[in-house]
């Protein structure tokens, strides 16, 4: 048994809490920018392209998160192609937010007037400029509360990448906890810790939210 003093334990907590900021990070811009290509082709008239995106959708969203972690990690070495911890932990949570934020758009941009669609066509905008200048923005003004909750939803999910060695927050507890035999100490910091992280962005999220509910 290694003996560490409260400070130590925190110090290295936060250190790896890094690595859970950096994870949540890669995985939200990244499943931002797929999302928001999925709406896109969502909305752009095709057939095919609907039913890809609901596939797409259902895929990601009907699965266990852990079991896509293990399937990226062990299944991908079985094709050849080797992927370390870090690199089969963001593709999965890419893939995960993803899908999980472009539906959350796609109730945002439902919710714009169709009489906006048909008056932007009317003045001779595509669909690219109809959705960059008259349905996104105000899609936005919906989406921006609901996509702040689910980044903390996100940052939770990293603690699955432990399950494949991944050293972010959870992993690192583990391995103190087995070094010096003290889960409870190390585990209620790194609630603390993962507390710290998310109910910043849950504030912000509730304040978003009643702030455009009372602007009406």
């Amino acid at each position: 048994m290694v003996n560490f003093t409260l400070l130590d334990l925190a110090r290295l907590l936060l250190l790896a809490a890094r690595w859970t900021a950096l994870l949540s990070a890669i995985a939200f811009i990244g499943g931002g920018l797929c999302g928001l290509v999925l709406l896109f082709l969502r909305y752009c008239g095709s057939r095919l392209a609907l039913r890809l995106v609901a596939l797409y959708t259902e895929l990601f969203q009907s699965t266990p998160l852990l079991m896509q972690f293990y399937l990226v990690f062990f299944g991908l070495p079985l094709l050849g192609v080797d992927v370390s911890p870090m690199l089969s932990a963001t593709l999965c949570l890419i893939f995960y937010a993803s899908a999980y934020l472009v539906e959350i758009w796609r109730g945002c941009v439902d919710a714009v007037p169709r009489g906006q669609w048909d008056a932007s066509a009317s003045v001779g905008f595509h669909y690219i400029d109809q959705m960059r200048y008259v349905i996104l923005p105000q899609a936005l003004r919906l989406a921006i509360p609901p996509t702040v909750g689910f980044l903390v939803q996100l940052v939770k999910s990293t603690a699955l990448a432990s399950i494949i060695g991944f050293k972010e927050l959870t992993k690192t507890a583990e391995i103190l906890t087995n070094a010096t035999f003290a889960p409870t100490l190390i585990y209620a910091l790194v609630a603390l810790i993962y507390f710290a992280m998310c109910f910043p962005l849950t504030f912000c999220a509730r304040a978003l939210e009643k702030k455009l509910a009372a602007g009406g």
